[in-house]
C-alpha cells in the first residue's frame, strides 16, 4: 500500500497558509511593479480572488455535506466558523471523537476559547498549524480560514488515501496517491489522461470515467465528446448527486475554465474516492457475508453427505457381518475354494475401498469442524450411532467376524482337501480291488482240474493256494470299507458314489468267496471220484493178477509131475 505522507501534505497546507498570510496592501504592488506589470499583477489578484471564491463555495458545500449528519448547516464559511461551535462539530463528525464542550456565550473571548479548543485538537492529531491562531478564525480572515479548511480536508479526507502499487513499498503524498487512484480507475478510457487536478478535468470526461468505472449502468460513456464539456460536467455532477448521494461541490463553470482551482477539484474528487472505496468495502463485506453463508450451506451439504456416507458404511458393515458370520460352507472342495476366493476378493478389493471410505469420513468430519470453527459456529455432533467411535466399534466387530470367517474357511478347506484325498485313495484302491476280484473270479470260474488223481490233487493244492491268497486279501477289502465309512462320517459330498462302489466291491468279494467255495466242493468231489477210479483200477488190476495167478496155479495143478 502506498500511504499518503502527512508531513508532505501538512507542509503544502502550511505554505498555503503562509502565502495567504502575506500582506496584501496595494503599496507593495505599486512600489514593485512597473506600469507594464500593473495589469498582470491585477490579473493575478483577480484570479486569486476568483480561486478564493470557488474554494469558499466548494469548502462551504463540503462542510455542509458532513454537518448534515448532525443536522447542522452553515451559510457563510467565514462568518459561521468564527464562534468555534460549527468548527467543533465538524471535527467531531470527521474524527468520530468528542471534543471539549464549547463555552457558552457570544463574546469574543468565548469564541477564541472555542476555536482554540478545536485548533488544540488538530495539534493533538499531528496537524501542523504554525501560522494560524484562534484570533485569525474569529476575525474571519478569509485566506487563513480557507487554509485551515484545506488543512482539515487534507488531514481527514486525503491523508487516509491508500493505493496499492505493484512494488507495494512506494510511499506517496496524499495528493499523488489520489492522482494515482484516478489514473488507475480511468486507464483505458479514450480521451482521458489525468496528469493533474486542474486542466485534465475541464472536459468532464474524467468525472464520467470515474463514475462509469464503478457504475457502468449510469453512464453511456461512448456517447460523450470532449467538445461538449459543460454537458459532460453537468451530467457527471447530477448523476453523482442523484445516484451516488455525493454533494455537488462544484458547478460546470467552476471547472470548465482556463485555470480551474486545484484544491476545489481535489476536494470534490476525494468525495468520489471515499464513496467508491466505501462501496468496494460494502461489496467486500457482502462477499464476506455471502462467503460465510456459502460456507454455512457448504458445511450443511457436507454434514448431510457425512450422514449419508456414515449410514451407508454402517449398513454395509452390518450386512457384511451377517454374511461372513454364517459358518455354513459348501460341502465340496471346489465349493469351499470358491467361497475362499470370494472371501479373498472381499479382503483385497471390497474391504480396502470401505476402509478408505472410513478414513474419508474422518477427514470429512474434520473438514466440517474446521469450517464451522472458522465461521465461529457450533461444532457438529453426529447423531447417535454415527460418531467416528461408533463406526470404529462396528469396524472392530467386522474384523472379528472376518477373522473367524477366515479361520473357519481354512479349517473347512483342510477338511475338504483331506476328504478329497480320501476319495482319491478310495477310488485308487477300489480300482485295484476290482481288477483283482475280476481276475480271481475268472480264475476260480475255471474247472480245469485234470483227468487223473495226480492232476486233481495238484489242482487241489493250487486251489488251496488261491484260498490262502483270497483270505489274506480280506484285510485290503476292509481298508476300502473303512475309507468309505470315514468319508460317510465326515459327510463327503459324493458319498453315494462311494457307498455304491463300496457295495459293489463287497458284492464282488462275496461272489468271489462263493465261487471259491463252490470250486472247492467240485474239487473235493472230483478228487473223491478220482480216488474211486484209482481204487477201481487197483481192484481190476488185482482181479486180473489174481486171475492170472489162478490160471497159472490151475495149469501147474493140471500138469503131471
Amino acid at each position: 500500500m502506498a500511504n499518503a505522507s502527512p508531513d508532505l501534505d501538512n507542509a503544502e497546507a502550511q505554505r498555503q497558509l503562509n502565502n495567504n498570510n502575506r500582506p496584501s496592501s496595494s503599496g507593495f504592488w505599486e512600489t514593485e511593479c512597473t506600469s507594464s506589470k500593473l495589469f498582470e499583477c491585477s490579473r493575478i489578484r483577480a484570479l486569486a480572488d476568483e480561486r478564493d471564491a470557488v474554494q469558499k463555495k466548494t469548502f462551504t458545500k463540503w462542510v455542509n455535506s458532513h454537518l448534515s449528519r448532525v443536522s447542522c448547516r452553515i451559510a457563510d464559511l467565514y462568518n459561521d466558523l468564527r464562534d468555534g461551535y460549527m468548527l467543533t462539530r465538524l471535527l467531531e463528525v470527521l474524527s468520530g471523537e468528542l471534543l471539549p464542550r464549547p463555552t457558552r456565550g457570544r463574546m469574543r473571548i468565548h469564541c477564541l476559547e472555542n476555536v482554540d479548543k478545536a485548533l488544540q485538537f488538530l495539534k493533538e492529531q499531528r496537524v501542523h498549524l504554525e501560522n494560524v491562531g484562534s484570533h485569525d478564525i474569529v476575525d474571519g480572515n478569509h485566506r487563513l480560514t480557507l487554509g485551515l479548511m484545506w488543512t482539515i480536508i487534507l488531514r481527514f479526507q486525503i491523508q487516509v488515501i491508500k493505493i496499492e502499487t505493484e512494488d507495494n513499498r512506494e510511499t506517496r503524498s496524499a495528493k499523488d496517491a489520489l492522482l494515482l487512484w484516478c489514473q488507475m480507475k480511468t486507464a483505458g478510457y479514450p480521451g482521458v489522461n489525468i496528469q493533474n487536478f486542474t486542466t485534465c478535468w475541464r472536459d468532464g470526461l474524467a468525472f464520467n470515467a470515474l463514475i462509469h468505472r464503478h457504475r457502468s449502468d449510469l453512464i453511456e460513456f461512448h456517447k460523450l465528446t470532449r467538445s461538449n464539456a459543460t454537458h459532460n460536467l453537468q451530467q457527471a455532477f447530477n448523476i453523482a448527486e442523484q445516484h451516488l448521494g455525493l454533494t455537488k461541490l462544484l458547478d460546470p463553470e467552476d471547472v470548465n475554465t482556463e485555470n480551474p482551482d486545484e484544491k476545489s477539484i481535489i476536494t470534490y474528487v476525494v468525495s468520489y474516492y471515499h464513496y467508491f472505496s466505501k462501496m468496494k468495502a460494502l461489496i467486500v463485506e457482502g462477499k464476506r457475508v455471502g462467503k460465510v453463508l456459502d460456507n454455512c450451506v457448504e458445511a450443511e451439504k457436507i454434514v448431510n453427505r457425512y450422514e449419508a456416507l456414515a449410514s451407508d458404511l454402517l449398513d454395509w458393515i452390518e450386512k457384511t457381518i451377517a454374511v461372513i458370520s454364517n459358518q455354513k460352507f459348501a460341502n465340496s472342495l471346489t465349493g469351499v475354494q470358491q467361497q475362499l476366493q470370494a472371501f479373498t476378493t472381499y479382503c483385497t478389493i471390497e474391504k480396502p475401498i470401505k476402509f478408505q471410505e472410513k478414513g474419508n469420513l474422518e477427514v470429512l468430519l474434520f473438514t466440517i469442524q474446521s469450517k464451522l470453527r472458522a465461521n465461529n459456529q457450533k461444532l457438529y455432533v453426529p447423531h447417535d450411532g454415527k460418531l467416528i467411535s461408533d463406526i470404529n466399534k462396528a469396524w472392530e466387530r467386522l474384523e472379528k467376524a472376518e477373522h473367524e470367517r477366515g479361520v473357519a474357511l481354512r479349517k473347512e478347506l483342510i477338511r475338504q482337501e483331506k476328504l478329497e484325498l480320501l476319495a482319491q485313495c478310495f477310488d485308487h484302491k477300489t480300482t485295484m480291488r476290482q481288477a483283482w476280484l475280476n481276475e480271481n473270479q475268472r480264475l476260480v470260474s475255471q474247472d480245469n482240474f485234470g483227468y487223473d488223481l495226480p492232476a486233481v490233487e495238484a489242482a487241489m493244492k493250487k486251489h488251496e493256494a488261491i484260498e490262502a491268497d483270497i483270505a489274506s486279501y480280506e484285510e485290503r477289502i476292509g481298508v476300502v470299507v473303512e475309507l468309505a465309512a470315514e468319508m460317510e462320517v465326515e459327510g463327503y459330498y459324493d458319498i453315494r458314489r462311494i457307498l455304491a462302489r463300496k457295495e459293489n466291491i463287497l458284492g464282488q468279494w462275496s461272489l468271489l468267496k462263493e465261487l471259491v467255495a463252490g470250486r472247492r466242493t467240485r474239487l473235493e468231489k472230483n478228487l473223491a471220484l478220482q480216488k474211486t477210479f484209482q481204487d477201481m483200477v487197483y481192484m481190476i488190476d488185482w482181479m486180473e493178477e489174481t486171475q492170472v495167478t489162478q490160471a497159472v496155479w490151475e495149469r501147474e495143478r493140471d500138469t503131471p509131475l
